[in-house]
């Protein structure tokens, strides 16, 4: 374990999916002061590794996934994609949000086959994909119903598959199973895993639960409370593969990660909940 404001996290190297390198992220506020929510953050993650973020409430966890997209551009500091400087969006990416994404008005078979409609694929070959990721994702059965027939798992497991349809080399995953209930997110957290298991891609997690993080994940990152977060901690997960999260949480050597990762972040989360109830100070 590392703890400190100005650590390098990862391994770096040639199979770089990810990097960040002392990235500040700073918005202008209406009254025209800077508002700097993320400061020199140095973050890697390796082609087929599984790094989880997390972080008080508006710590900036969010943020870095959109570096990390091509949605923001740091104000200093560099992002770069498989050792390339990032300009513009990240097409080597799929996003999946917390928040649905699917069109109301198509059924699940058409949500997924779009992701490859739009790129150029034939129609009726896109169906087929769609199809074959559906039955993926445990919904073959499920083709023809619209988004509000399905459950919100079943709505998550077609966002799943419309994500990873277009192949990406990297999955950034802002808290997508947040909205669930807690069995339902178990559920989604080993069909993630299995998914993942079987081509590696780099995924970097948002996620405010520590349990999740440390069940899924090869790393486990912290923030400090914003304003001007910080990464202050990396936890190599020493959990051995393939994980089922309902049975990982039993382990001992889980409880011993947990307890000590939550020695550093219970401190920060008090900060961020304190700063949460007044406005945010702002530096030029």
């Amino acid at each position: 374990m590392t703890a400190s404001g100005n650590v390098r996290v990862g391994t770096g190297g040639a199979s770089t999916a990810i990097a960040l390198d002392d990235a500040t992220v700073a918005f202008r506020l209406g009254d025209g002061r800077i508002y700097t929510a993320v400061e020199q953050a140095r973050l890697t993650v390796d082609h087929g590794e599984f790094v989880a973020i997390v972080g008080p409430t508006g710590c900036g966890k969010s943020t870095l996934l959109n570096v990390a997209a091509g949605l923001l551009r740091p104000a200093a500091g560099t992002a770069r994609i498989f050792d390339k400087p990032l300009n513009g969006l990240n097409r080597d990416a799929g996003y999946l949000f917390q928040a649905d994404a699917l069109f109301p008005w198509k059924t699940a078979l058409d949500n997924v086959a779009i992701g490859l409609e739009v790129a150029g694929t034939r129609r009726s070959d896109a169906l087929v994909a769609a199809q074959t990721w559906l039955t993926s994702v445990g919904l073959g059965g499920f083709a023809g119903r619209y988004p509000h027939m399905l459950s919100g798992g079943q709505r998550k497991r077609v966002a799943l598959a419309q994500v990873l349809i277009r192949n990406p080399k990297i999955l950034l995953m802002d808290e997508p199973f947040g909205p669930l209930d807690a069995q339902t997110r178990q559920i989604m957290g080993n069909l993630l895993l299995d998914l993942w298991t079987k081509d590696r891609k780099a995924v970097l997690f948002v996620t405010h639960d520590l349990e999740e993080a440390i069940a899924l994940a090869d790393r486990v990152v912290i923030m400090s409370a914003g304003p001007g977060s910080r990464i202050i901690g990396d936890w190599r997960v020493p959990l051995t593969r393939p994980r089922d999260i309902f049975e990982i949480r039993l382990d001992p050597g889980f409880h011993d990660l947990h307890r000590e990762i939550w020695g550093v972040l219970k401190d920060e989360v008090m900060k961020g909940y304190m700063q949460s109830t007044q406005p945010a100070e702002a530096g030029a």
